[in-house]
């Protein structure tokens, strides 16, 4: 493999890591967003409020639910990367 396609293959999985880290939270929250504008859309109450406090209570519980697989991708990631420190070295 050439130098620039090694360092291209590195840095999609680098991009690729962080969109699998995101991805379990941002569609958990949009979904209760969605839900929650379609509640106050229903019922025209337009209460501030209502919008933020259920998407951080579920964000926080999608953290603490995913944490886990999130800490393992990302130490899966880190691990490869510190492995094969000597490539990057030249």
């Amino acid at each position: 493999m050439t130098e620039s396609g090694f360092y291209l293959d590195v840095a999609s999985q680098a991009i690729y890591s962080v969109y699998m880290l995101a991805l379990p939270v941002l569609l958990i929250s949009l979904a209760v967003g969605f839900l929650v504008s379609i509640f106050q859309a229903v019922t025209s109450i337009q209460e501030q409020t209502l919008s933020f406090v259920p998407k951080i209570v579920i964000t926080g519980l999608a953290l603490i639910y995913f944490g886990p697989m999130m800490n393992e991708k990302i130490s899966s990631f880190a691990s490869g990367i510190f492995t094969n420190l000597h490539h990057y070295i030249r």
